[in-house]
């Protein structure tokens, strides 16, 4: 697979007392707020609770709100080696979020991979 975006910050996966302005995604599902960012713009006395560690990777491609099986297709090949994801999805593509120590191990795997969704 090609058209991979490897960002090179450091994330963190955070349940927070608040909204963060220049956040990669803030979630609120009115349950509770979700805010995906960089670890150095982390304010300590927002955090509920956090997950650090985490590097972004962006499918750098258009995807059709049609497409069936494209994320399936890339979960179930790192489920194959006992490595989790992060799926976030934007309007026109999917982004995941893997845990810093796997990202060469993930990289080669992604690059290797066939896409077949139909």
């Amino acid at each position: 697979m090609e058209n991979l975006k490897i960002w090179k910050e450091n994330y963190a996966v955070m349940n927070s007392k608040r909204i963060y302005e220049d956040a990669f995604a803030n979630i609120d599902d009115g349950k509770e707020l979700t805010v995906i960012i960089e670890q150095n713009k982390i304010n300590e006395k927002d955090i509920i609770e956090i997950e650090k560690d985490w590097r972004l990777i962006t499918f750098d491609v258009k995807l059709d709100f049609n497409l069936v099986g494209f994320i399936f297709q890339i979960s179930s090949a790192l489920a194959e080696v006992n490595i989790s994801i992060f799926v976030i999805s934007s309007y026109s593509t999917d982004h995941i979020m893997v845990k810093k120590k796997d990202l060469d191990k993930i990289i080669k795997i992604l690059k290797n991979l066939k896409i077949n969704a139909k």
